[in-house]
């Protein structure tokens, strides 16, 4: 039997035609999708070096030799399908531009929990944007990429934004980790940011997307700070959470206690080429109560989301 579950990090496929429905982010936007990057790439240089850093990854990144290869085209009805399949009750999707993931709502309103790209550098027109986003089409919150827009998300040009997200009551996914984009400082998504978000929002409703690595022992006390911040283990492989010496003892151990209701799994299924129910399948070996893995895998993000 497919265990049910909820995914807090779901690329969509390419379409029909091969094309892709996600978008590279330091590419050019138009207002309201993040900044463009200010100077041409070098080779290995900024987000090229990810290339380097992830070799054997299956989502390898643009320009690698495996983004070269034609995309395997995929209706949106036969992505559906292939997350029935797969036990996917609610996935969480974000990296597309907002009027797409709008429309992808407006098809499968019950299936996809849509996070809205804005720019904090667009200031009362982006928060303007993100309320027209929630209230008239239908997304369910806000994501903030720090590394994308070489800006903190404690800088005080995002708070307009958290304030709409407070008055909307609708959460914020908040990239937290370190960032391998060479070109910039490393620490744009350290969790030490979370923790002046939350003293000046307390209301806001935060997950640390990504877990906070390799600062997870600050995460772990932020979490047990903070009653309403969260984190996701996405694009982390689950065989590493439980291998000592790999950054996530103290993450285990209040993940399986303490804040046991506070751990929600992003599958990141297109980083590493495992369906669904083979990452279940590692994340039932690890040491966690039954009832832990229930959580992590289902209960919490079904009550964080309001899924």
């Amino acid at each position: 039997m497919v265990r049910k579950v909820i995914d807090l990090e779901c690329l969509l496929p390419p379409d029909e035609q091969g094309k892709p429905r996600q978008y590279h982010e330091q590419a050019s936007h138009r207002v309201g999708y993040g900044d463009p990057e200010l100077l041409e790439p070098r080779p290995g240089y900024g987000f090229a070096n990810y290339q380097n850093i992830f070799r054997k990854r299956v989502g390898a990144p643009a320009g690698s030799e495996a983004d070269r290869r034609p995309p395997a085209g995929q209706s949106m009805k036969q992505f559906v399908e292939e997350l029935d399949r797969e036990g996917a009750e609610v996935s969480v999707i974000g990296r597309i531009d907002n009027h797409v993931l709008a429309d992808v709502v407006a098809e499968y309103p019950d299936r996809f929990f849509a996070l809205a790209t804005i720019s904090p550098f667009d200031g009362m027109r982006g928060v303007r944007e993100f309320e027209h986003l929630i209230r008239e089409r239908k997304l369910n919150g806000l994501r903030v990429a720090a590394l994308y827009n070489n800006l903190a998300a404690s800088d005080r040009r995002y708070y307009p934004l958290y304030a709409k997200c407070v008055e909307l009551d609708v959460p914020v996914r908040i990239y937290s980790t370190m960032n391998y984009a060479n070109d910039r400082p490393y620490d744009l998504g350290h969790p030490r940011h979370l923790d002046q978000i939350a003293m000046d929002f307390p209301e806001l409703r935060i997950v640390a997307g990504l877990s906070g690595w390799p600062w997870v022992a600050d995460l772990v006390g932020l979490m047990r700070r903070h009653p309403n911040l969260y984190c996701d283990t996405a694009s982390h492989h689950p065989q590493y959470f439980g291998v000592p010496g790999s950054g996530w003892e103290m993450f285990m151990q209040f993940g399986n206690t303490l804040l046991q209701d506070k751990i929600m799994v992003g599958f990141s299924k297109d980083s590493f080429g495992l369906t669904i129910p083979q990452s279940v399948a590692l994340y039932e070996k690890l040491p966690l109560k039954n009832k832990v893995i229930e959580k992590w895998l289902y209960g919490n993000a079904k009550e964080f989301l309001r899924c």
